[in-house]
């Protein structure tokens, strides 16, 4: 069932508004996670590595990030990365009070240019951070932000109608990166419905969609003069689900927990 309302879709997608002519290329499939597994089963781990850690990722984040199903579990076919209000001591030995999780594909999948995208529907509530989004895969070698972040949609609970989607570079990160933001119409909200986020990446340009609808392009000619596009390389794929932090504030006690984040699909193309 979920295949064919792939195709539909796609179709869908390629004829929405938004999209421009010279932004329709053919467009082939390389990558793809449907998250058909059993219900409570791990994400297939051929494709998806666990983040453990607790650390706070220069954010301030709140959560310790597992790897137990509570937290991250596929299900009805889709992946469920839940958030949850609890005392948790990870390997660090650091209590901490909230538990998410994260995932990516560092070391099994990454790819330079081309489409990525994702059917997601987001978590409510202050303090809450849902993110798809990618690292260049030499990270290890080079560093952040040298290495190049790119994040296809952030979504911050303070916001429920907006997302953001930003790059992130050398003399053009953290406080200060490429970004643009994309506003649901109508006083609508992310939390209460999926919607696709993709971005399409040339060795010059990346543009921005939500549900078809182009809302932001950056170029090589968007950066600081002098400083260098970090996206001429292989980028890797991340999920996760934040609590708490510098941009989004921390819970407070309006905030509901769990809160659960769930991925339809994640899909990456080749243009032909």
């Amino acid at each position: 069932m979920k295949h064919k309302w792939f195709a539909v879709a796609l179709l869908f997608a390629l004829s929405a508004p938004g999209w421009t002519q010279a932004a329709k290329p053919h467009w082939k499939l390389t990558w793809s996670d449907e998250f058909n597994g059993p219900d409570g089963s791990a994400p297939d781990p051929a494709k998806w590595s666990f983040v453990v850690d607790g650390k706070g990722f220069g954010n301030q984040e709140l959560e310790y990030y597992t790897d137990r199903a509570v937290n991250t579990h596929v299900e009805h076919g889709n992946l469920v990365i839940t958030a949850l209000k609890e005392d948790f001591t990870g390997k660090d030995g650091v209590l901490r009070h909230y538990t998410s999780g994260r995932i990516e594909t560092k070391g099994k999948f990454a790819q330079q240019y081309g489409r990525f995208e994702a059917r997601i529907k987001f978590p409510r509530g202050k303090g809450v951070w849902p993110a798809f989004w990618m690292l260049g895969d030499d990270i290890e070698k080079v560093g952040w932000p040298k290495s190049g972040e790119l994040d296809i949609v952030e979504n911050i609970g303070r916001e429920p109608s907006k997302i953001h989607g930003s790059l992130h570079g050398p003399g053009y990160s953290g406080g200060s990166p490429l970004t643009g933001a994309y506003t649901l119409p109508d006083g609508k909200i992310f939390a209460d419905d999926f919607h696709v986020f993709a971005v399409e990446w040339d060795p010059k340009e990346i543009r921005f969609y939500c549900d078809g609808h182009l809302y932001e392009t950056e170029t090589t000619d968007s950066i600081p003069e002098a400083k260098h596009w970090a996206f001429d390389h292989p980028f890797f794929i991340l999920l996760n689900f934040a609590v708490g932090g510098g941009w989004p504030g921390n819970p407070d006690e309006t905030t509901q927990f769990p809160q659960q984040m769930l991925v339809d699909w994640v899909r990456v193309y080749k243009a032909q």
